[in-house]
């Protein structure tokens, strides 16, 4: 080799090498992400969950019929003193504003006698359910606290695919772990068990395993555009595909919960179906889009504004229908009483409906004011009281008590899950809602009578409740 090739090489050789080095550098200026900052500076907002949830093998011990009425009491007592197994799990969630409320989601909690939550800098605080909405599977929560650090949302309407996300929480109990990875999908319907679908999921590759459930979805900027809340697996742990509550529903839940303890959804009143190729040129369409109705409620908002069965819904309220898993997330975003147009096609010619949406009301209209009250006043959770037990006990109103919170003025009055609740004060008791009222009303730091029915037996006791 001559001199003057060697040199070339060598050449060759240090500008390659240089390369190599500068690479890391040269693909960060070309947008990869780094997250150090990011993670620093927003995880003392994070929180890490645990619940406790007493285990009630025994709840079914009071029905029976065997126990002569002199020895009840005795068998009750008894029954009082035996120890509880408890059932632990824990979650992820965050902080979204300085005086102690913050969001997780509704499953992390759900059945929780106790909920505390710890924080990055080890405080530990008992915390109190303000209000849930399982449909989102979201949980509103307070901790007595001032001066805390807090996230803050972002828009999850302008996520695009690709964009790169950050998620912190405990999975696996691993305290304050982060992972990262990229939005790879957005608007996912997922059915629910009851076949419900009110929430466009954000589909990610991040990470996300037993535990971060509840915790946050950064974007760049640190703002939080969704709350971890599903993963897709075979094995139990992270296989790519996770899903994330949009932080656009979260604010507007948060809201509602809020105000009024409850979360009302706009209502069509129909059944709906995709429309395949087939259907699409039977009905004169170009192309397979939008939600097909196949059945429509007679009485509800829909048949009011003139929908019809084989109308085809492709625009709701600005939102393109592309599918008919789009439409019920058109409608529960949609103002219950707010009137909008829906861009429809029938018979094969498109015409523009305006559409008064109705009010699909908070599930069970008690479920977010009961589990308030689990960390409220009295510290129970009601629910209405079946046709079969009423005509059993000879009842013509009550509330079934369904939680008991431990210390709460219901636990120091004898309360226990199963009792019927007949009156409060001087007041009769005659369902959920009449509960809550009656509640609402009662002074504080006063004996009160209270009349319940045990195995369908009357007992008075007294409580008193704190300010």
């Amino acid at each position: 080799m001559t001199r003057r090739k060697a040199s070339s090489l060598k050449h060759f050789q240090s500008y390659f090498y240089m390369i190599l080095l500068l690479l890391p550098a040269a693909l960060q200026a070309r947008g990869l992400p780094e997250f150090t900052d990011l993670i620093e500076e927003r995880s003392p907002a994070v929180v890490k969950i645990n619940t406790i949830e007493k285990a009630r093998s025994r709840r079914s011990a009071p029905q029976r019929q065997d126990i002569p009425e002199i020895f009840r009491h005795l068998f009750e007592q008894r029954q009082r003193q035996q120890p509880q197994r408890q059932a632990r799990s824990m979650g992820s969630g965050f902080i979204i504003s300085e005086d102690g409320y913050l969001l997780t989601n509704n499953h992390v909690i759900d059945g929780a006698d106790e909920i505390s939550v710890s924080l990055l800098d080890h405080r530990e605080f008992e915390a109190e359910v303000i209000g849930v909405d399982e449909r989102s599977d979201l949980a509103l929560l307070k901790i007595e606290a001032s001066d805390l650090p807090f996230l803050s949302f972002g828009d999850s309407d302008e996520l695009k695919v690709g964009q790169w996300v950050l998620a912190i929480g405990s999975p696996f109990g691993l305290d304050f772990t982060a992972s990262q990875g990229i939005v790879s999908a957005i608007g996912r319907s997922i059915p629910t068990e009851n076949n419900e679908n009110y929430v466009p999921f954000i589909q990610t590759d991040v990470a996300i395993n037993p535990g971060n459930s509840g915790g946050p979805l950064f974007n760049l900027a640190g703002e939080v555009i969704g709350i971890n809340s599903q993963i897709f697996t075979r094995s139990g742990g992270s296989n790519g595909l996770s899903f994330a509550i949009p932080s656009t529903v979260a604010q507007e839940v948060v809201r509602q919960l809020r105000e009024k303890g409850r979360v009302d959804r706009g209502w069509l009143g129909v059944a709906i179906q995709d429309v395949d190729s087939d259907l699409a040129a039977s009905l004169g369409m170009s192309k397979p889009v939008g939600a097909l109705i196949s059945q429509i409620d007679p009485k509800g908002p829909a048949a009011e504004s003139g929908l019809r069965a084989g109308d085809v819904i492709t625009k709701f309220n600005g939102y393109d229908i592309n599918t008919s898993g789009d439409l019920p997330h058109a409608v529960g975003r949609t103002q219950p009483g707010n009137q909008v147009d829906a861009k429809v096609m029938r018979e094969g010619k498109e015409i523009t409906l305006e559409v008064t949406v109705g009010s699909l009301g908070g599930e069970n209209d008690q479920v977010a004011g009961t589990r308030a009250n689990m960390g409220g006043r009295l510290g129970v959770e009601v629910e209405e009281v079946g046709d079969r037990l009423r005509r059993a006990w000879n009842l013509d109103g009550g509330v079934i008590i369904k939680r008991v919170r431990p210390d709460s003025p219901a636990s120091k009055a004898g309360l226990r899950p199963g009792m019927v609740i007949v009156q409060m004060g001087f007041k009769a008791v005659k369902d959920v809602e009449g509960f809550h009222s009656i509640m609402s009303e009662l002074p504080a730091k006063e004996l009160l009578p209270i009349r319940f029915f045990v195995n369908g037996r009357p007992v008075f006791r007294s409580f008193s409740l704190p300010e």
